[in-house]
């Protein structure tokens, strides 16, 4: 069974925000990170990193690998993810530091497609705040 790795999104408010960062360019989309993970080979066979935003989880990218880059006190994981972006159901998260392991049984649904696009970011918030959705 796969497991999850969930990690804040620091520079974005959106997932829109996220994509037009790394619009136009050619290289992999990487996710850097201190700490690498004991157990990567799980979240390389079919984990995926969700995105926290402003206390919510919006989205996740399938994790392609996992890479120790350096060494000694330069050593720094360098986590490749598939750059096509999933929407999940919006879940609230208190922030930490860092990234944490995410258990299958704790991740957020998939959203339809024709659903994630159909309301607005703020109308979004607005509805998980007030816990209608």
């Amino acid at each position: 069974m796969p497991l999850h790795m969930i990690k804040l999104c620091v520079g974005c408010e959106t997932v829109e925000e996220l994509v037009a960062w790394h619009e136009g360019t050619q290289r992999p989309w990487v996710m850097h990170t201190r700490q690498t993970p004991k157990r990567a080979p799980e979240m390389i066979a079919g984990g995926s990193l969700y995105r926290v935003f402003k206390g919510v989880i919006l989205c996740r990218q399938r994790i392609l690998d996992i890479a120790t880059v350096g060494q000694g006190i330069d050593a720094r994981c360098e986590v490749t993810v598939d750059p096509e972006i999933v929407r999940v159901a919006p879940t609230p998260r208190r922030a930490f530091q860092g990234w944490r392991y995410l258990e299958p049984k704790d991740a957020p649904a998939d959203l339809a497609e024709d659903l994630a696009g159909e309301i607005p970011p703020e109308l979004a918030r607005q509805l998980r705040e007030l816990g209608a959705w």
